[in-house]
């Protein structure tokens, strides 16, 4: 399916950048939520990358962390060095980009921290999205911490 949305195709243009010709896939009817997007690829959800904006320090970083779990701010906190706050939808725009619900894990309108969970890691392949709520693509997880320069650390509360 070609990329048409200008959001997706910059994605798959920053993959492609680094080496890594991803398939972005459209469905319309939407992938928002993590069991959307599980159900629309037809993959559990421990698979599907959610893309998480916070603040440490009042400065925007990115997790990384499985459909399945819940991010442990503390957790966040601690890989990142400071007191973790909410993103309102104003500053995820800003930092990344994107709206929330199609945040991709790179491509970024600007050079964000990222923390990647280390759950994604035991799997062959992850689904992330890319760049809207209906647009996702497959990828390694050694290439999502490749391109998304994150670091892999616990991020999900246990």
């Amino acid at each position: 399916m070609p990329v048409v949305h200008a959001n997706a195709a910059r994605v798959a243009a920053a993959a492609r950048a680094e080496g890594l010709d991803i398939e972005v896939v459209e469905y319309p009817d939407g992938t928002r939520t993590a069991a959307e997007a599980a159900a629309a690829v037809g993959c559990e959800v421990a698979r599907i990358v959610k893309s998480l904006v916070f603040t440490v320090e009042g400065e925007p970083v990115v997790a990384l962390v499985a459909g399945d779990a819940r991010l442990d701010e503390r957790l966040l906190g601690e890989a990142a060095g400071g007191t973790v706050g909410r993103a309102d939808a104003d500053v995820v725009r800003s930092a990344t980009g994107f709206p929330i619900g199609g945040v991709p894990p790179f491509a970024h309108a600007s050079s964000l921290p990222t923390f990647v969970d280390e759950s994604l890691l035991a799997h062959d392949t992850v689904w992330a999205a890319a760049g809207t709520p209906r647009h996702v693509f497959e990828v390694p997880p050694a290439e999502l911490l490749r391109l998304s320069g994150g670091r892999a650390v616990p991020l999900a509360a246990r």
